[in-house]
């Protein structure tokens, strides 16, 4: 190939993707009336760079919104970022050397924002640079004024309707990040401890607890038994000394203590756990709190005090030791409850937050579930099993810096909650004023200084990409959203929190499907970490391979897997790539002087048995992509191109097209035709998988035809019924057996593929008429001097029998 032809697919994305942004080939049409189809998109959290889950999974959803538009929908497909909360903290304290502790608030704010408007158009650029078609006119950001305009109203409405709502309450708490969090901002971790039977005692006799704690003994507030364990019956009613403290604490019995756990004593301190914190309520204890909002013991622990937990727990023990009050330990490896952020062992603490009534509604979001489409289905499990497991009221205050204010001051007076007006949002407490004075006629205000928990925003997603649409009936349109993507790890995250914002506050379910995506694991099946050092890049991938290659690799996974990364599917994607623009610069060079007929009917039998088997592909392809199972249109697509385009077709119609005063012109233009037809329809089918090659190819060879600005607003291919040919389809696997059998017996004589065939023998259940009209194909591509052909008995095990003589 001459140097000028030489195909380079970064030279052409860059110019696609310029193209679609300067034409506005994606862009949402405000006014169009026609069907919507719209995207709830998940807003990455800037932290960073796009990772490779961002990549598959926003490709993945890609191919939907591709496939939607060219089915003639009007797509709404929007980009927002996450950037708000703690993710976007921790980035700017590292990338500019400060803690936000230790520098005014307003100041460390100033830098979030500043920095966020530095480094935003680079992180958006990764999304752009895989050719995901967004309207990047329709952006949102989740800290900007538009979307805290929309939290804080959530927020009042919430309240007004008495589901928000502030309380002194356990909360969970992450010492490192010092914020209460939510029960859904939980993970559980194996971590390495020791099971410690201590000495109470009761009436001076000793009697064993155990405990993975003994730091919390300074809290221990009751000893609890099985109202049935026969041991500890006499004991109920009774008091306990607890060691090293010396004070006593009641005996009670409750079910929730296990006979089988331990020595079935259990002892209940303000907070060990959950269960600490259930029999808190229902017992109505005491309350004595013994560590503080880093992670430290307090005054209370005595000699332990100031000590972070970790060396409080080796100091008591040794302690307990020295006393012999320590009579046995055990090594245990058990779950604990971590913060998925940080990976730091929660604590409970008594702290006053705000939170969102819900566990009363169970019910009814379970039911919620159930009315959506859930692809794949199984995924509801996931779903239904965390809302069973809801034990917490949504905790939606965070004490950090970087987020969306709460829109309420206190009154010093009367310590009531003063409410922003509607009118005055978005509103910052730390620098606003209430509109009206206080219930009880005071002006004297404290602000809240927390923020929202992020979700509470993130939530809201479809108000924050609807909202920005100016036209009313167009926003009633687009909600409920037809489709929500997004992983299976923030199920109980993103996707409950945003059904219970939608039903709170629209009564309805957000979105009518919903497509699940599975994680991207390293290639030895491990999840990807930066602790094993085991990230792949997907700006590596990309400097590498073209990014079509890692669309076509990302349509490898099916959708709900999990799967290890395999570079093998990229490579794939980037010869389909090339054999594409190859394919094309071999065969479509004869449309020079080619005028497609959309009525051509005089069609030559192989080409009936292409068309035919390629409007079966065009049926499949379009149920599977209904059905977001991109991964099977992609395979079939993928299988038809190579095996049946490239390997058989191409090579069978050369002959007729090269020379057509010998096969004759209306054999050259049937395959003409079909070649035109075939072709284009196999780059619409890609497109939504590749679009730079496809729109390449598209725009050389098909556009001056199609009269179409591109090909991905080219209409999605339709079955032609009256072009299914099973018979036609028969006589070609015919074809197609005896041209690899003529191929593979050359191979193992170690001749040209190119060397003729003396005789070429062939039974098969066709007709003799059948075979008389793909005869002259099949001796041109096998080169074959003579060709012998017998119809099989009906009966025959064998479809076809073929014998060689080289």
């Amino acid at each position: 190939m001459a140097k000028k032809d030489i195909f380079d697919p970064k030279s052409i994305e860059k110019k696609w993707q310029e193209y679609w942004e300067k034409e506005g080939i994606f862009t949402f049409d405000r006014k169009n009336k026609k069907k919507l189809f719209s995207i709830d998109t998940p807003p990455p959290t800037v932290s960073g760079k796009m990772h490779i889950g961002h990549a598959m999974c926003y490709t993945q959803m890609d191919f939907v919104a591709r496939f939607k538009r060219m089915q003639g929908y009007n797509v709404f497909f929007p980009f927002g970022t996450d950037d708000n909360g703690l993710p976007t903290e921790r980035l700017v304290e590292k990338e500019k050397k400060v803690k936000a502790t230790k520098m005014p608030r307003d100041e460390f704010v100033k830098l979030c924002y500043d920095y966020l408007e530095e480094n935003l158009p680079e992180f958006i650029q990764d999304w752009k640079n895989l050719g995901i078609s967004c309207d990047w006119s329709i952006y949102y950001s989740t800290i900007n004024k538009h979307s805290q305009k929309i939290s804080q109203k959530s927020f009042l409405d919430l309240y007004k309707d008495g589901r928000a709502y502030r309380k002194e309450a356990p909360s969970i708490w992450c010492p490192a990040c010092q914020t209460a969090i939510a029960q859904v901002e939980l993970e559980n971790k194996e971590i390495p401890s020791t099971f410690n039977d201590l000495v109470f005692k009761v009436d001076n006799k000793e009697f064993i607890i155990a405990t993975t704690r003994p730091e919390m003994l300074a809290a221990c507030v009751a000893v609890f038994a099985h109202p049935d364990d026969k041991r500890y019956k006499s004991l109920i009613g009774k008091t306990a000394k607890v060691p090293i403290y010396d004070f006593e604490v009641p005996i009670l019995a409750d079910e929730r203590a296990d006979p089988k756990k331990g020595t079935g004593l259990v002892m209940c301190c303000t907070f060990g756990d959950q269960t600490d914190m259930e029999w808190y309520l229902a017992h109505n204890l005491p309350l004595k709190m013994v560590i503080t909002k880093d992670g430290k013991m307090n005054k209370k622990a005595k000699d332990l005090e100031g000590l972070p937990l970790k060396e409080a727990r080796k100091k008591i023990i040794d302690q307990l030791k020295e006393k012999k009050l320590l009579k046995n330990q055990k090594k245990i490896t058990h779950l604990v409850n971590v913060h998925e952020r940080c990976k730091t062992e929660i604590e409970i603490l008594e702290t006053k937050q705000w939170f969102i009534k819900y566990l009363d509604k169970k019910e009814h979001f379970i039911k919620a579930g159930k009315q959506m489409n859930w692809y794949p289905d199984f995924m509801r499990s996931r779903y239904n099993n965390w809302v069973n497991g809801l034990q917490w009221d949504w905790c939606i205050s965070r004490q950090r810096f970087f987020g969306v204010p709460f829109p309420v001051w206190y009154c010093k007076k009367c310590n009531e909650p003063v409410l922003a007006d509607e009118s005055q949002l978005p509103v910052d407490p730390l620098k606003d004023k209430p509109k009206k004075p206080c219930a009880c006629g005071s002006k004297e205000y404290e602000p809240e200084k927390d923020v929202l928990d992020t979700w509470a925003t993130s939530a809201l997603t479809p108000q924050l990409a609807i909202e920005l649409m100016e036209d009313e009936e167009m926003k009633k349109a687009l909600f409920p959203m037809s489709l929500r993507w997004q992983g299976h790890d923030i199920i109980s995250f993103w996707l409950f929190n945003t059904v219970v914002k939608s039903h709170f506050h629209h009564k309805t379910n957000p979105w009518k499907d919903i497509a699940i995506n599975g994680w991207l694991l390293d290639p030895h099946g491990r999840k990807m970490s930066k602790s094993l050092g085991n990230i792949i890049s997907p700006q590596d991938i990309l400097k590498q391979y073209p990014a079509d290659a890692l669309r076509f690799g990302a349509g490898t996974t099916k959708l709900g897997d999990d799967l290890p990364y395999q570079e093998k599917d990229v490579k794939t994607g980037k010869r389909t790539i090339i054999k594409l623009y190859n394919a094309a610069k071999f065969s479509l060079i004869h449309f020079d002087k080619f005028t497609p007929n959309k009525k051509f009917v005089n069609w030559e039998l192989y080409d009936k048995a292409v068309l035919s088997k390629l409007n079966r592909i065009v049926k499949e392809a379009t149920e599977y992509f209904e059905k977001y199972e991109y991964s099977k249109t992609k395979s079939e697509v993928e299988l038809f191109f190579w095996h049946d385009f490239c390997d058989y077709y191409l090579e069978i119609i050369k002959d007729r097209i090269y020379n057509p005063d010998k096969r004759g012109k209306e054999a050259a233009e049937s395959a003409k035709q079909t070649l035109y037809l075939v072709f284009l329809t196999i780059l619409k089918l890609f497109a939504p998988i590749m679009p730079h090659i496809t729109e390449e190819l598209y725009q050389q060879y098909f556009k001056k035809y199609e009269k179409t600005n591109s090909i991905h607003r080219t209409s999605w291919p339709e079955v032609d019924k009256k072009l299914i040919d099973k018979d036609a389809e028969t006589v070609a696997e015919v074809v197609n057996t005896t041209i690899e059998s003529a191929r593979r017996a050359k191979s193992e004589a170690k001749v040209s593929l190119k060397a003729p065939i003396k005789e070429l023998i062939i039974e098969a259940k066709i007709t003799q008429d059948q075979f008389s009209q793909v005869e002259e194909d099949l001796k041109k591509t096998t080169w074959a001097e003579k060709i012998f052909f017998k119809t099989l008995p009906k009966d025959k095990e064998k479809d076809t029998l073929i014998k060689i003589v080289l």
